[in-house]
């Protein structure tokens, strides 16, 4: 018969590993408050967000975790993805130039695009990024959700833009966000058609988001950061990577982003473990460990014994 003393180290180590086996849950910040119409966004609220830096120039992008070594963001990011020797990503940043107790960084092991990109308004616009050093889940670094070829975000949609595009010169650089509804591909076709002074088609793998009269928008340096939405169930799904607009915020120039829900094959080919709501991942995690909580009170009761 077992030591009493052994018998307990033994269950605690198997409970540390039965917790350990739950999946994370994506989509659902730990530190859920935010400012609600603001624009500083609050500490913790979008745990996802990912600063895209190079050396020496500094901010260039924005990106979100899928994974806990694998990045999303935009194609245009990344003109060279095969020469990413002066790239380095922070996770878990909340002031662009100033201390960030929370943060991690990595540098990056490799950049995917899909093969048919060449231009932003061409489509195709995303980017995987592997980190080459993958990140330990926290209160402030987190995964964001995925939608599945099957998700819709209908017109009107309230969603959120997060980033540190356009920071004033010396600031500190607090993470912004910004409140934009969805618009319809066939509004967003015709809103830019009413100044015809250069032509841009809204492709089947775009999405849109912003006001006809402008006020709001993203803008240079929030490039390859998400467009997220709140779903039914509180989980914050992305809807895109902000890919380009013609200026920023003005009147019938909504910003137009990726449409994640276009390249889930692409994704899920490339990084399989990235959680899509409302899939398998999520319930058969929750479903795992039901039965190993069940396990280990069985366990309890026969070493006990």
């Amino acid at each position: 018969m077992l030591d009493l003393d052994v018998r307990m180290i033994l269950l605690w180590t198997l409970s540390l590993g039965f917790q350990k086996c739950a999946a994370q849950v994506c989509g659902r910040p730990p530190l859920e408050n935010r400012i609600v119409g603001g624009i500083d966004a609050q500490d913790g609220m979008w745990p996802w967000q990912v600063d895209i830096q190079t050396f020496p120039d500094g901010h260039v992008c924005g990106g979100s975790l899928i994974s806990q070594e694998w990045v999303l963001s935009a194609a245009h990011c990344f003109p060279d993805p095969f020469d990413v020797s002066t790239y380095i990503l922070y996770m878990g940043r909340y002031q662009l130039n100033g201390f960030n107790q929370f943060e991690v960084s990595s540098r990056v092991s490799q950049v995917i695009v899909p093969s048919g990109y060449s231009d932003p308004q061409q489509g195709q616009d995303m980017a995987l990024v592997q980190l080459a050093t993958p990140v330990t889940w926290s209160d402030r670094i987190q995964p964001v959700c995925l939608p599945d070829a099957g998700t819709l975000f209908p017109s009107g949609m309230e969603c959120y833009v997060t980033g540190w595009g356009h920071i004033e010169d010396g600031g500190i650089g607090t993470l912004q966000q910004v409140e934009v509804p969805i618009i319809g591909q066939d509004s967003c076709q015709e809103m830019y058609q009413v100044q015809p002074t250069e032509t841009v088609d809204i492709l089947s793998d775009m999405i849109c988001a912003g006001f006809q009269e402008g006020g709001k928008d993203s803008c240079q340096g929030d490039s390859g950061g998400p467009l997220v939405c709140p779903m039914v169930n509180g989980t914050w799904v992305q809807a895109g990577v902000v890919s380009f607009g013609l200026g920023c915020a003005q009147a019938n120039r909504p910003g137009v982003y990726a449409k994640v829900s276009a390249f889930t094959d692409f994704i899920k080919a490339t990084v399989p473990e990235a959680q899509l709501y409302g899939q398998a991942p999520i319930r058969w995690a929750n479903d795992m460990l039901v039965l190993a909580n069940a396990f280990a009170s069985l366990l309890v009761v026969l070493l006990l014994r």
